[in-house]
């Protein structure tokens, strides 16, 4: 084995693209400026209208792969973890920048802790005032009746009361990094869902399978967030609110499914349209209603963890 592999293990980094080819080099040239020395870079086009090729022209020295259809957040990653060599993978989203001594801690936990699942670092906003405003630096659970989390951190100041590394419960889908020997037991990662709360599925997968989740405080992530989908359109109301509907149908227990449908049904839904209608966004209150009907439409539609087809047809060609 090669010395370098021995001192640093091998980091396959997927990111995917879609229709913002500028902000994914400069994902790309924030990469190649890190201090870890083995890594290599897989970017994966989901199908963009704009052409790609420029990413493959200014940054050579990249793995490539342009999808032919969108396949989704998870689709994409998949996509691309065919593809990787690493004995970790790192899922990094193609709008954030990164610190250069970023990936070290994470791997150095990895290497150290093999009952860590998955870890994710800390998230800073990066168009915040000094780039000093928290995203993320852990998360408590998602409530099942609801639906809902909430994250570590929000919004509040960098300090070093962020800098701790600790046991949490979900990862951040913006940066999070597995050991592929986990991704090989507990399987890809969901596609069901195609847009938001993928990421929080595969971590319960994840720990279902025995593993934890980590926050790795000593790592840093820059987040441009959202500039692929945009902060408030109707394609994110559409999946946020099908997807939360989707996640308890296959990680709650049937009593506590059906009550967080009804509530979602005459609480959160009704809500939600009257929020939307007093500011009078109406292209908003047709999606969630859409997204709501399609819970109900797709009802015998197979989304129990174990039972996912589209998954597990991917999974066996993959392993």
């Amino acid at each position: 084995m090669d010395a370098k592999n021995e001192l640093y293990p091998l980091v396959s980094v997927i990111s995917v693209n879609y229709n913002q080819a500028q902000i994914t080099i400069e994902t790309i040239e924030s990469l190649q400026k890190v201090s870890y020395p083995n890594l290599e870079i897989i970017i994966v086009d989901n199908a963009s209208k704009e052409d790609p090729e420029v990413i493959v022209q200014q940054c050579p020295n990249i793995k490539f792969i342009r999808s032919d259809k969108n396949l989704g957040f998870a689709g994409g990653n998949n996509l691309g973890i065919k593809e990787a060599r690493g004995e970790y993978v790192l899922f990094l989203n193609s709008d954030t920048e990164v610190d250069k001594d970023f990936l070290q801690p994470l791997v150095n936990l990895l290497e150290n802790n093999p009952n860590i699942g998955i870890v994710s670092p800390k998230l800073v906003y990066f168009f915040s005032e000094n780039k000093n405003l928290v995203q993320y630096a852990g998360s408590n659970h998602i409530n099942l009746f609801t639906a809902r989390g909430s994250t570590i951190g929000f919004k509040q100041q960098d300090n070093e009361s962020f800098n701790h590394t600790i046991e949490t419960n979900l990862p951040h889908g913006a940066a999070m990094m597995l050991p592929m020997r986990v991704i090989r037991e507990v399987g890809l990662m969901p596609e069901i869902y195609f847009l938001y709360y993928e990421e929080h599925d595969w971590a319960h997968m994840v720990m279902r399978n025995g593993f934890k989740i980590y926050y790795c405080g000593t790592s840093t992530v820059y987040h441009k967030e959202s500039m692929s989908v945009g902060k408030n359109n109707p394609l994110k109301v559409f999946y946020m609110n099908r997807n939360r509907l989707i996640f308890v149908r296959r990680n709650a227990k049937p009593l506590i499914a059906v009550i967080s449908f009804l509530f979602y049904s005459f609480v959160a839904l009704p809500v939600n349209v009257l929020k939307f209608l007093l500011k009078g966004e109406m292209k908003f209150i047709s999606k969630i209603i859409q997204a709501y009907f399609w819970n109900i439409t797709h009802c015998k539609v197979k989304v129990n963890p174990y039972l996912n087809e589209q998954n597990e047809i991917i999974y066996a060609n993959f392993k």
